[in-house]
């Protein structure tokens, strides 16, 4: 063999390391990242990341779910859900009674675990968290006895866009004091 032909045959072998090694570098990155989201999805009972509500995926794989608070100077303290998403209450829902179905579901989907789920909530948090089980079947997390959603117009955490929807929505506040239909906050 040539001396340039054997210098090609190792410079294309050294470049193939060099992308193998720089291939696997990136591939031992992406691993704890996904560890970390497994780690993070086993102790929340929502189990995959959402590109908006319309896609959490709100059953639970997971004997547990964990609520969070996220503050804000006008509305005080709301609760937050899966990524920190917001969660809100329907003023026309009674105590332990889901009012939302059909088209209202699709648009404003029910915060959902597994029945028996454990569920903490945020230090602060004055109410009780429980369940209920809707028309569906499913089990919906309640605060205070009124059933917690998630709105399909919100893309990111921290939005609130539902806030005050026909006057009849509004975030779950960590409070849980909920606003009446009429008078807002």
């Amino acid at each position: 063999m040539r001396f340039t032909s054997r210098l090609t045959t190792l410079t294309g072998l050294a470049i193939g390391v060099a992308l193998f090694a720089a291939a696997c570098s990136s591939a031992a990155t992406a691993i704890p990242a996904a560890s970390a989201a497994a780690a993070t999805t086993s102790t929340a009972a929502i189990a995959s990341t959402p590109a908006s509500p319309a896609a959490v995926d709100t059953s639970s794989a997971a004997a547990g779910l964990t609520i969070a608070s996220t503050p804000d100077a006008t509305m005080g303290d709301y609760l937050t859900g899966q990524n920190g998403m917001t969660l809100y209450v329907l003023t026309k829902d009674t105590a332990d009674t889901s009012t939302c179905t059909g088209a209202c579901a699709t648009t404003w989907p029910a915060l959902t675990t597994t029945s028996g789920a454990t569920i903490t909530g945020p230090s602060g948090a004055s109410g009780t968290f429980a369940t209920i089980t809707r028309t569906d079947g499913t089990i919906q997390v309640t605060y205070d006895h009124m059933p917690l959603y998630y709105y399909s117009g919100d893309s990111t955490a921290g939005d609130t866009n539902g806030q005050g929807t026909n006057n009849v929505w509004f975030v779950a506040p960590v409070s849980g004091a909920v606003p009446s239909a009429a008078g807002g906050y």
